[in-house]
């Protein structure tokens, strides 16, 4: 247990424990807690104890949850990885939605300490240059409906008395995965620059401190509701590839129009590559977290330098 977490909870069920965010939650809980996988492997760690679930099919073992006293829920279909088909889109809504429902009344049967539901900023929709935090109203658009019916699945837990928190996630900044390790090969090359008009806000966070920032809100009792998991400045794309550029030692000016984005990706270059979302972790720097990595400076040099890894999917 680190230092921010001195009163440790005695065993915590995890989703989504292969994925970038779910690692990072378990090198920083310095132990191996229940998780919760679509498909049950060897036990990859002395004590490990895996449980199965599969949201699709709405199957969850009965003692997934049993002796547990926190629930962190991180699984969900990936948004990256190719055009969003009619298909597609419904693997992503409900990935989330019936994943989070089938956990959520399970956790109000097993009756943890608390629930920690991960959500996104994209509840937010499109904000342009307008600042938003937790008391702002839901957007527009397909991301936005998909964040509002993730956190409504989750009533069965609230509705039972359980603390529940959603973690509405920024761009989590790793080189072992997500949007930076996809980046970051075209700028180490030279070749990489701002999509699109450039102007468009990244509400950013470190994968340090995004996973910090769940487990301060697993132990702490008093908190409960949205939390934005960004850092305290979202920055413009310009400013990002310009940062990410200088830091390589690269130039980065190739820019990507909007017109090809919307070529290749479709629906998802607007709702993902060049939506403007400006967020602000309010609602967490009032509950007295401490970012590490405040600046997106030190969150690049921290994530790039040195490499490691490789990409993992989400269970």
């Amino acid at each position: 247990m680190t230092e921010d977490h001195p009163t440790p909870l005695s065993k915590i069920a995890l989703t989504g424990a292969t994925g970038l965010l779910g690692r990072a939650v378990i090198a920083q809980l310095g132990a191996t807690p229940t998780r919760l996988r679509r498909i049950l492997r060897p036990p990859q760690q002395p004590g490990a104890d895996d449980a199965m679930w599969n949201p699709a099919t709405l199957e969850l073992e009965d003692t997934a949850l049993e002796g547990v006293d926190a629930v962190i829920h991180l699984a969900g279909e990936s948004l990256a990885g190719g055009r969003w088909t009619a298909a597609r889109k419904r693997r992503i809504r409900d990935s989330r939605v019936q994943g989070t429902h089938l956990l959520a009344q399970a956790v109000a049967r097993a009756r943890p300490k608390v629930f920690i539901c991960a959500s996104a900023v994209g509840l937010y929709g499109p904000t342009g240059e307008t600042l938003v935090d937790e008391v702002s109203p839901s957007g527009k658009g397909f991301l936005a409906e998909v964040c509002e019916a993730w956190e409504a699945a989750a009533a069965p837990a609230r509705d039972a008395g359980v603390r529940t928190v959603f973690a509405r996630m920024g761009l989590v900044l790793s080189s072992s995965g997500g949007a930076l390790y996809q980046m970051l090969p075209a700028f180490r090359l030279g070749l990489g620059g701002p999509l699109g008009p450039g102007t468009q806000y990244l509400s950013w966070v470190s994968l340090d401190d995004a996973a910090r920032a769940l487990l301060f809100l697993a132990h702490d009792v008093r908190q409960t509701g949205p939390f934005n998991i960004t850092a305290p400045e979202a920055v413009t794309q310009a400013a990002f590839a310009e940062t990410l550029g200088r830091l390589l030692n690269r130039p980065a000016r190739l820019r990507l129009p909007a017109s090809l984005l919307r070529l290749v990706f479709g629906e998802l270059a607007d709702a993902t590559l060049l939506c403007s979302t400006r967020a602000a972790p309010t609602a967490l720097l009032k509950a007295g977290f401490d970012f590490r990595h405040p600046s997106l400076e030190t969150a690049l040099a921290a994530a790039v330098a040195p490499p490691s890894g490789t990409a993992v999917g989400d269970d």
